[in-house]
């Protein structure tokens, strides 16, 4: 067995007070915890972020798949105002345990999954975010796809074949995305940092002037916010409402889990607070009056509401205007899939062989996996996405409560970074031979009555139709863990 110093450069303090080397299947330089003087993300960075993260095509047409529950713009908008309040608090309750001990989500779970249980951890968030990363991939290729046939009319012809239910002009597009981005990722956190501190207020750019056209052609006067479709009382109403602002929560379920992977790097807790007000609530306010209006004023400019801003930009008659609309979108969607989708699996998988992966290798295995995955099966509507949101939120939420139950109701706040990477049975995360099997147990029990939940709800049908399962598994994580914990007389 190897082991390697805790910090690069320096020995750390063992948990029996005296100088440790840690467990090199623990540890390398990205789980390494991050020195305070090698912490440079402000305010302003975390607020890029998370522009990068809501600003993109699929946060677009998730906020616009809404009006499918029957709702009218005016409660779209309250429900994603409702939905990001909540957001907000929760991503400040799991950005604080990485950035006082500078360390990522995989580490971080080892607190209340041991320090080898920790992988299963690791394993569910890795596969959800490679998952995510193909389908944003797969959004930003439809820009690509615009513009191919707006250049190259012949390549519309690749459209008459196509394979694995993706045709010729989508494969080639995909493709192109995923090299372009792959090139950008590969570069390293510093790189991708000074990325998404241009990528969100790029899109701000674009996207007002998509809303400033899209006023002009249908007039103030004719612009309808009622476009639900659907007849609902008062009661159904509320409910839908509900539902929207649970799939709000559900749509940011998995950086509700990595946000630490960001936070370790920011220079305070305040800083950290701050971005996360601006990016968070501030941002999103305003990104989803814009989409309320671009998708209500849709309707009346083309007879139809579109929930695709790409298929948008590409219906206006400029091609100055579609060039620069495709392109923003392209960088925006790029910006998601670093900030969710690509920097977690990178860091899950290192974690799961942190001697042979590092960062970069993560990632490069990470985006190949994306490929294989066949991500445009599962948003090939409007509807397919609000069901694929509900249901990865509901597959994540028990380990978001099993964490925050541990850290700040088990553990009152007390960690000592140091045993989060030794195997020394004596160290306080290791549990059951490197497992917390309380905490295996409560996400088993609370994986299953979540993902029940959205099976009998959303495919079953046998329960009414809703969107709780994140709510449902987070609470049941939580409870089942402390209960668990508590009954073993663990601490």
């Amino acid at each position: 067995m190897s082991t390697s110093p805790l910090f690069d450069g320096d020995a750390s303090h063992g948990i029996d007070g005296t100088t440790d080397q840690v467990d090199a299947r623990l540890h390398n330089r990205d789980l390494a915890p991050v020195p305070h003087d090698k912490r440079t993300w402000t305010g302003y960075s975390i607020f890029a972020m998370w522009m990068s993260d809501v600003h993109s095509v699929g946060g677009y047409t998730f906020a616009a798949s809404l009006f499918l529950l029957g709702i009218s713009g005016w409660q779209v908008l309250i429900a994603l105002t409702v939905g990001i309040l909540v957001v907000y608090v929760l991503m400040n309750w799991v950005g604080k345990p990485s950035y006082v001990h500078g360390i990522p989500f995989p580490v971080m779970a080892r607190v209340s999954m041991g320090v080898m249980g920790a992988n299963l951890a690791a394993v569910i968030r890795g596969v959800v975010g490679i998952v995510w990363y193909g389908v944003q991939t797969f959004f930003a290729s439809k820009a690509v796809a615009t513009l191919l046939v707006l250049f190259i009319p012949a390549s519309a012809s690749l459209t008459q074949f196509s394979f694995m239910r993706l045709d010729g002009l989508g494969w080639v597009s995909f493709l192109f995305m995923w090299i372009f981005q792959l090139i950008i990722f590969q570069r390293g956190m510093d790189t991708i940092r000074k990325f998404i501190d241009f990528c969100g207020p790029a899109v701000y750019v674009v996207m007002f002037a998509l809303m400033a056209w899209i006023l002009m052609q249908a007039g103030l006067g004719s612009l309808s916010l009622t476009l639900g479709g659907k007849q609902l009382t008062g009661g159904q109403q509320l409910a839908s409402m509900g539902n929207a602002i649970l799939l709000v929560v559900s749509y940011f379920a998995a950086l509700l889990l990595n946000f630490g992977d960001f936070s370790r790097f920011a220079k305070s807790e305040q800083q950290m607070k701050v971005g996360n007000f601006l990016g968070l609530p501030v941002n999103f306010i305003a990104f989803a009056i814009i989409t309320v209006i671009v998708t209500s004023g849709s309707a009346t400019v083309f007879g139809q509401m579109i929930m695709d801003p790409v298929e948008i930009v590409a219906r206006i008659q400029n091609k100055f205007a579609v060039v620069i609309g495709s392109v923003t979108f392209i960088v925006a969607t790029m910006g998601i899939n670093i900030v969710a989708n690509f920097v977690s699996p990178a860091y899950d998988i290192a974690n799961l062989f942190p001697k042979q992966v590092s960062f970069k290798r993560g990632g490069l295995i990470a985006s190949i996996l994306a490929v294989l995955v066949c991500p445009w099966i599962f948003v090939d509507s409007a509807r397919a996405i609000t069901i694929f949101v509900s249901v990865f939120g509901a597959v994540l939420a028990p380990l978001y409560g099993v964490m925050m139950a541990d850290f700040y109701l088990v553990k009152k706040q007390q960690v000592q970074t140091a045993e989060l990477y030794t195997m020394s049975p004596k160290g306080r995360f290791y549990y059951d031979g490197g497992w917390n099997r309380m905490g295996v147990i409560a996400l088993i029990l609370s994986g299953c009555i979540s993902i029940g939940w959205e099976l009998c709800t959303q495919l079953l049908r046998v329960l009414p139709e809703n969107n709780f399962g994140w709510l449902i598994g987070a609470i049941s994580g939580a409870v089942l863990y402390v209960a668990l914990m508590r009954a073993a007389r663990r601490d």
